[in-house]
């Protein structure tokens, strides 16, 4: 990791990048500098959400929901600092910065005095349309930026009110200018110096927002708040949780999901030093573990080695993945529930029939800081830190587990390196395990906190995973490409039925599994959907159903187009014709500044093309592929994005790189989750592979311009990155592919 106390060691180019940027780019707020200013008297508009409270005083305020008041949202110390409180997980997408930037641009801050901090799961800090704790769906900025402009303007409003009160002069006379609230005859006063007086004022309900041609904050290509701590080594993530006389514990689990334990031996694993405890823990779905706690995680994972453990594998689910396939193609022979209900006669008589059997695997999140959870107990309270798409619901699952009322829960949002989904689980695996082996720390007479860890093994070979789908496909259309009829079959685990969310599934049918079917093309199409059940866990992957649908739907059509001797762009436009505008520009953006058609390329080289959209936003990508000693290679990728307004168009080119590398990562060997007599075959990076530098394409990123308010791009750069490359490596080869990962041979 690269450290701060040794910049000689840096790159020349990030050691440049960090000296310029210095002086005058805001950093991330320091935990230390919070509690240090609350402590030097630097209260400004509320340190806590409870203050919220104080503010619904006024009669305009008793309206205003706990999201809705800036006590929760904005910190002002005396100096100015602006400090923001984000609603969501930080973990790669950007909304430290993001967030605060829509915040800043109405309350007319300074830039360079934004900082930014996590939140908890305060009520506060409710997704405001979802109800709920929520980082998922790409909906942080969609869902908050409408909240945080009100947010800024309602702060703004105060601080130019008490400016008033203390000038006394009619607010009408005053405007502000980066942090600085002016008035008549020159008068001036920075937030710093007006905030306490702000806060005791009630808080406006009704508040004007600026013009979007005003803005001079939202829009700009700003560098993220945590970039210097990230790229340095200073950022702090769950897994770097240190509290006085912390112990730290890994589990024992299952080689079978779903097997039982029958005997320990840990004779051995209480002899080696620095172990303090061996104890057995439940698991989510009726299984157990042996929980190791210990002085550190090398004691720990030695004393989990060490342990003899005996285990029923008889009446669990031995999942094959051999097997599964085959099952899943007999389920695809059977009639079952369908989604789109068009007429298939067609088919008989079309001119030219086009079939193909997809196959995609079980997908691992891996991401880069394994899980974790760190836990302490008190007499009737208990405090919680840890990475959380779902903050509320994982508050909720530790007081059921630990027996304590909600509000005896204090559970901290910590930045995380990466989930990709496995952060938001319905069951809260992660803090409940932790809560569990904290409860067993406390019977084996351990009072102190504890970090409950996951190794990347762990995760891999015992976590939740994106489903193994099937799609068959029975097309009918005629010369010129037109579909006559379009018969589908998709057979895969239902994410949603032991969800919150299980509302969401209609006529037997969960909608994460076949979002991106279909849509947005004019197509005559019957879907049917199976959903076998398996014991083994399966979850949202970043981008969720359209990991595979969108495949499916974009090499299809590269296929109709070549078969009918259409150029894939042309053929696109002619089905998207004027109904979709915004599928249309972010196309023609990439094929513009890609040179698609115009430019010539190197021998061996081919173009891709695929569109999609996901959670509100258009992705296109022209990609350059070619093949190296029979296996496919990325070079080039150019990408046309529509999503409306851009809150940080340097953040979305990050955004855009991180989904397509990630895409990548399920084209290329190594890509796949697969099992053999219930036992997961991966267990490390060396065997379920992710993209290394060496793979990684040059990009280039562009952006439809648009003042529509703002969707979401944690994860619309994802799909339609494997089509495009698939396509491209078609036109070389002469043969569609139809697996994920590429099978060429």
């Amino acid at each position: 990791m690269l450290n701060e106390c040794f910049p000689g060691e840096l790159p020349g180019a990030l050691r440049g990048l960090l000296e310029r940027d210095q002086a005058d780019e805001p950093a991330l707020f320091p935990r230390r500098s919070f509690f240090k200013m609350l402590g030097a008297g630097g209260l400004a508009l509320g340190a806590f959400p409870h203050l919220a409270l104080a503010q619904a005083g006024g009669v305009a305020a008793t309206a205003l929901k706990p999201y809705e008041r800036p006590s929760s949202f904005v910190q002002i110390a005396p100096s100015g600092e602006v400090t923001v409180t984000i609603n969501r997980l930080e973990f790669g997408q950007g909304v430290q910065t993001s967030l605060p930037m829509i915040l800043a641009e109405e309350l007319d801050a300074d830039w360079s005095l934004v900082r930014s901090r996590n939140g908890t799961a305060d009520a506060a800090y409710h997704d405001p349309r979802a109800g709920m704790h929520l980082t998922g769906g790409s909906n942080s900025i969609k869902n908050s930026y409408t909240q945080y402009r009100e947010l800024g303007a309602r702060a703004r409003s105060m601080l130019m009110a008490a400016a008033a009160a203390r000038w006394n002069v009619d607010v009408s006379s005053l405007r502000t200018d980066t942090g600085m609230v002016l008035g008549p005859a020159g008068r001036k006063a920075s937030y710093g110096e007006l905030a306490e007086a702000a806060m005791a004022l009630p808080v406006p309900e009704a508040v004007t927002l600026k013009d979007p041609k005003t803005f001079r904050i939202i829009g700009q290509a700003i560098t993220r708040i945590d970039a210097k701590a990230k790229s340095s080594g200073r950022q702090d993530f769950g897994i770097d949780m240190r509290l006085p006389a912390q112990l730290t514990a890994v589990v024992a689990r299952p080689p079978v999901f779903g097997a039982k334990l029958l005997s320990v031996d840990d004779s051995a694993a209480r002899k080696i030093k620095g172990v303090k405890a061996v104890q057995r823990v439940p698991f989510d779905g009726g299984t157990e573990g042996v929980a190791v706690i210990a002085e550190g995680y090398w004691q720990a994972k030695q004393g989990r080695d060490a342990l003899k453990l005996e285990w029923d594998t008889e009446r669990a689910e031995k999942v094959d993945s051999v097997k599964q396939l085959a099952q899943y193609r007999e389920m695809a022979s059977r009639p079952g529930p369908q989604q789109f209900e068009a007429d298939m006669a067609p088919l008989a008589t079309a001119p030219h029939t086009l079939e193909a059997e997809f196959v995609f695997p079980y997908l691992a999140h891996a991401p880069m800081e394994p899980l974790n959870c760190t836990v302490q107990l008190s007499e009737g309270k208990v405090e919680i830190w840890v990475g959380s798409q779902f903050a509320g619901t994982d508050a909720a699952a530790a007081a059921r587990t630990l027996g304590l009322r909600p509000e005896q829960v204090r559970l901290n949002v910590q930045t995380a390196g990466g989930g990709f989904g496995r952060r938001a689980t319905a069951s809260s695996d992660i803090v409940v395990l932790a809560c569990q082996v904290a409860k067993a720390a406390r019977t084996a007479g351990l009072n102190a906190p504890v970090r409950t860890l996951w190794s990347r093994e762990d995760d891999i070979k015992g976590g939740y995973y994106r489903p193994m789908h099937l799609h068959r496909a029975r097309i009918g259309f005629d010369d010129r490409g037109k579909v006559l009829a379009w018969d589908h079959v998709l057979v895969g685990q239902s994410i949603l039925t032991w969800t919150m969310f299980a509302s969401g599934m209609k006529n037997g049918i969960d909608r994460t599994a076949t979002e991106g079917m279909r849509n947005p093309y004019p197509l005559p199409m019957r879907l049917t959907v199976h959903h076998p059940s398996h014991k083994l866990p399966v979850l949202w992957w970043r981008s969720v159903g359209s990991t595979h649908t969108a495949f499916v739907m974009e090499t299809l059509l590269d296929d109709i187009a070549r078969e009918t001797k259409q150029d894939p762009v042309a053929y696109r436009m002619s089905l998207l014709s004027d109904q979709h505008p915004r599928h249309r520009a972010a196309l023609q953006l990439a094929v513009d500044r890609s040179g698609y058609g115009k430019t010539r390329l190197p021998e061996g080289r081919a173009w891709g093309v695929a569109v999609h959209e996901c959670f509100s936003s258009v992705v296109a990508y022209v990609v350059e592929a070619s093949v190296r000693d029979g296996q496919p290679v990325l070079n080039r990728v150019t990408a046309g994005v529509h999503c409306n307004l851009a809150v940080n168009p340097r953040s979305l080119e990050a955004q855009i790189q991180g989904a397509a590398i990630m895409g990548l990562s399920m084209c290329l060997p190594g890509g796949a989750i697969t099992l053999k007599d219930g036992e997961v075959q991966q267990s490390n990076f060396g065997d379920f592979s992710v993209p290394r530098i060496t793979d990684t394409p040059e990009f280039s990123v562009h952006i439809v311009p648009s003042a529509d308010a703002p969707t979401g791009m944690g994860e619309p750069g994802l799909p339609p990155l494997a089509p495009a490359f698939a396509n491209a490596i078609a036109r070389l080869t002469g043969r569609p592919l139809r697996t994920l990962p590429f099978q060429l041979t």
